[in-house]
């Protein structure tokens, strides 16, 4: 059995029992029991309807006690049941109330636990509210993960007091396909704003390659300083990142600016043609700067990006060897099929050895790319999301952005803004129209492979379907980059193996 860990927190007053709540609703997950206890105003109520308040980001959201009904259902971004058991007759009763089912789908908040018995789960979290001269006294219990999530929360919390963001209101951002990373929105009582990057240190994962594992492979970054390093240097060359407020780069937490939530899409989710030839031209601004990969920040730190080498670019590619093509056949690529998959992309990263290189933010595209109306020109894009930068070739970010994942764009808006890059390239002169469209393609391709076998994986390893909506654009991506006669062999591989149609 795990060891148990024992919180104590003091509670000024009414509102440090709510900031309680908020922090716990940023804590527990799907299976967590939250067990209340204390005597009658000891804020049992508060406390929970601040969670679901939190859990909902709705100031304003019913919450009526459950003293007579027993149990009320919310079916928030977590499904939550809070039970009120003080009419409990019979312990025997909580599973008729549909105690079991609620906890396997979401959240259980249990006031007066003490009529359950034993039949509440042995791992529940149990949290006691003692009044305490003005205020109250907050006793909580758990074990394993659920303690270390409730550490890592109330140790947010404290950042968060320390660099003058002190009662701050917390609310969960929707974050993106990491398991690493989780971010919260933040906001002061005086209305402003800022963004907080959870990022904990990880154990590494199996290894995939020579003894590594994937993300050393593919140099993703592992903590918060690569994002702290490109941010200070984006913002050096005029492009608008996020100022940083704060970090802790031993605990893993970075407070930045708040740059908006308005997009390039518009509330159907097209893409809106002007913000996406206004991001075109920041990235050839990017591309028309000197390269660095030696990046100071934060007063004496360096960050030396990596280079999307041969290996990383390879490993990438392979994603769609290792889980799409098991997904899309039934069965493993065989040995033949694999040695010359690998092959062709040997042959594809050769092909690349003389095209024009410069920093790549890896994941330019409409969940990245901030609209900020208020600036003008490439100022008006706001970009986040890089801390995998690396130092590769450019033609992989105008792919990102010109084939974007989340978003049909269209042939014709595809093919305006290609012309407008290259445009804006060519007047800046020493630029090679030639060789760059040719790494556009095989760039493309390379993303596009990458892609198909995310999404099975983040299906099927991380618990998160979702992705896949977006397979029928790869897919049809990926065709579309397959056109480049520098793509031929790939193309007849991916045709054989049923992952692209063949010619009519």
């Amino acid at each position: 059995m795990s060891k148990h860990t024992v919180f104590t927190i003091p509670l000024a007053d009414e509102a440090a029992t709510a900031r309680l709540g908020e922090d716990l609703s940023l804590a527990l997950k799907p299976g967590d029991c939250l067990a209340l206890s204390g005597d009658l105003g000891a804020g049992k109520s508060t406390l929970a309807r601040a969670f679901l308040r939190a859990l909902a980001d709705d100031d304003h959201l019913e919450v009526p006690s459950p003293t007579f009904t027993l149990v009320q259902t919310y079916p928030l971004r977590i499904p939550v049941a809070h039970f009120d058991l003080y009419r409990l007759a019979d312990s025997a009763e909580l599973h008729e109330l549909g105690f079991d089912e609620a906890l396997s789908e979401g959240i259980c908040l249990v006031e007066w636990p003490e009529a359950a018995g034993d039949e509440l789960p042995e791992d529940r979290i149990g949290l006691t509210l003692k009044h305490d001269g003005s205020g109250r006294l907050a006793t909580i219990v758990a074990a394993g993960s659920r303690a270390d999530r409730i550490a890592r929360s109330l140790s947010i919390r404290d950042f968060l007091d320390t660099h003058d963001f002190n009662s701050s209101r917390r609310r969960f951002l929707t974050g993106d396909a990491s398991i690493m990373r989780g971010y919260e929105r933040i906001r002061n009582a005086d209305g402003r704003s800022a963004i907080l990057m959870d990022w904990p240190l990880r154990p590494e994962g199996p290894a995939v390659l020579d003894g590594k594992p994937y993300p050393k492979v593919a140099h993703i970054a592992e903590n918060i300083s690569p994002f702290a390093a490109v941010d200070e240097y984006l913002r050096q060359i005029g492009l608008a990142a996020p100022e940083i407020h704060a970090a802790d780069y031993d605990a893993g937490f970075l407070l930045s600016e708040d740059i908006g939530s308005d997009g390039v899409l518009d509330a159907q989710g097209r893409p809106i043609a002007e913000r996406y030839r206004e991001s075109v031209a920041a990235l050839a601004h990017l591309h028309g700067q000197p390269v660095r990969d030696r990046l100071p920040f934060d007063g004496n730190r360096i960050h030396h990006v990596p280079d999307f080498d041969p290996i990383a670019i390879k490993i990438e590619a392979r994603l769609l060897l290792d889980w799409h093509l098991p997904w899309k056949n039934g069965g493993p690529a065989s040995d033949r099929q694999r040695d010359t998959y690998l092959s062709i992309w040997d042959d594809l990263i050769a092909a690349l050895s003389d095209c024009e290189t410069h920093l790549l933010l890896r994941d330019f595209h409409s969940p990245n790319i901030i609209w900020r109306r208020q600036a003008e020109g490439i100022s008006r894009v706001g970009i986040i999301d890089f801390q995998d930068a690396m130092i590769g070739p450019t033609a992989y970010d105008v792919a990102s952005l010109l084939q974007d994942a989340r978003v049909t764009i269209s042939p014709e808006l595809g093919d305006r803004l290609m012309q407008e890059y290259l445009r804006l390239r060519n007047a800046q002169g020493n630029f090679d129209e030639r060789r760059f469209l040719k790494a556009w393609s095989i760039m493309a391709a390379q993303r596009n492979c990458k892609l198909a076998g995310l999404w099975v994986r983040l299906m099927q390893r991380d618990g998160k379907p979702g992705y896949m909506q977006h397979m029928p654009r790869t897919l049809n991506y990926l065709s579309a980059a397959l056109e480049h006669e520098a793509l031929a062999p790939l193309r007849d591989w991916l045709r054989q193996a049923g992952i692209v149609p063949s010619e009519a």
